[in-house]
């Protein structure tokens, strides 16, 4: 199965794309980490950033897509543009989409960290890593 994980991020989607098992897997087209929305996106912008979702999700085949949770109360919150994002992608992706609670990475992160040898080191992609390594089976 392939998985890529989604970390929404303000205007930006962060994407680590997983396949293999939780024990043995690797990453898939490392290059390609980010897409992103203007501030304040047109239709046009929109569908163009749905376009790069969809034309990634068919050029690697992928399975699943995971996005962080959103908070939808209290402080951090998840903004307007991870809100239209989410929405988007919910909306037009034709595989499965599936949500992770920030809760759930970090108890993930305690049990299965030696499995993480290939994890990237910045900080958000770290995080676009640690969804998709969730959804591995």
């Amino acid at each position: 199965m392939i998985v890529a994980g989604l970390f929404l991020k303000a205007n930006e989607v962060r994407v680590v794309t997983l396949t293999g098992s939780r024990i043995s897997h690797h990453l898939i087209a490392p290059k390609v980490t980010k897409f992103s929305l203007l501030k304040n996106p047109t239709q046009t912008d929109v569908v163009a950033f749905i376009a790069q979702i969809n034309g990634y999700v068919s050029e690697h085949a992928i399975d699943k897509l995971v996005l962080n949770r959103r908070a939808t109360t209290g402080q951090g919150a998840g903004g307007a543009g991870t809100f239209l994002m989410e929405g988007a992608i919910l909306a037009t992706c034709a595989c499965e989409v599936e949500f992770i609670h920030p809760a759930t990475l970090r108890a993930s992160d305690k049990k299965h960290n030696e499995f993480k040898s290939c994890r990237p080191t910045t900080v958000d992609l770290g995080k676009a890593y640690d969804l998709a390594f969730e959804c591995l089976s």
